[in-house]
């Protein structure tokens, strides 16, 4: 039996996203697992015509590893809940998808980027009750 059996991956459309999920499906591999591509929306409604533009990035990573891999986006940000954070809404979904493993970008070090996930490795690795990886 295998320890992980589904690797949750939290992006954004960033390079360093992209680099994670690389990390993400490289992990998949090594265990025979399941990777789980959530797309972290930003607070413009327009940042869901990224979402599907990189399902086909996250289809051709996880092929290239030989792995399945699932997509889905989740809102980072809520007018009403306040304390709603995009590392909350990782974690929420890593629960609700029983992800055994983690991988999160870490925020730009440049810092003139306005990432959806910036800080949000930081609160995951915090956090989580899984095994987290941050690149």
């Amino acid at each position: 039996m295998d320890p992980f059996d589904l690797v949750l991956v939290a992006v954004d459309g960033s390079e360093e996203s992209t680099r994670a999920l690389e990390y993400a499906a490289t992990v998949a591999e090594a265990y025979d697992a399941d990777v789980q591509v959530v797309y972290v929306l930003g607070e413009s409604a327009v940042a869901d015509r990224d979402a599907e533009e990189y399902e086909e990035t996250a289809t051709e990573i996880a092929a290239d590893h030989g792995v399945d891999v699932a997509t889905g986006t989740v809102s980072g940000f809520s007018t009403d809940r306040l304390s709603q954070h995009p590392g909350s809404v990782v974690l929420d979904t890593a629960e609700e998808d029983g992800a055994d493993f983690l991988v999160v970008p870490r925020e730009p070090q440049t810092g003139t980027r306005a990432a959806v996930l910036e800080k949000t490795a930081e609160y995951v690795l915090r956090y989580a009750s899984q095994p987290v990886l941050s690149v």
